[in-house]
């Protein structure tokens, strides 16, 4: 019957705290494809434009230009890109705090009996 006591202590122990709200990460979308970085392509058809005086080059220029003000507009939407680094200083410090913590926890709990061994 030790085992029974032993969920009923863990069912009447409350759950760890959250952390607050402004320390949980926001959910990361996942990341775009890496051709979507690379400026190389666009400025290979660049030089190629000029090279053959082709007229395409003012339409390679301005796709160069719309992908640049693409990368701009995702950076800004960057979670924690307006946290100075005083702030992500603290944050990270915080988080290790709880890692400590709950380190801590662990290796008490596992150094808890958890079931008693009937003596006969």
């Amino acid at each position: 019957m030790a085992s029974g006591s032993a969920a009923a202590r863990a069912a009447e122990e409350p759950p760890p705290p959250e952390p607050p709200a402004e320390q949980k990460p926001p959910l990361l979308q996942p990341p775009p494809a890496q051709e979507e970085f690379s400026f190389l392509p666009l400025v290979h058809d660049i030089i190629k434009c000029m090279d053959k005086d082709s007229q395409d080059v003012h339409q390679v220029l301005n796709e160069l230009k719309n992908k640049f003000q693409e990368m701009r507009k995702l950076i800004s939407s960057m979670p924690g890109i307006g946290v100075s680094p005083e702030q992500q200083q603290q944050q990270l410090q915080n988080l290790r705090e709880q890692v400590r913590t709950k380190n801590e926890l662990l290796q008490k709990y596992k150094s808890l009996c958890m079931f008693e061994i009937p003596k006969e």
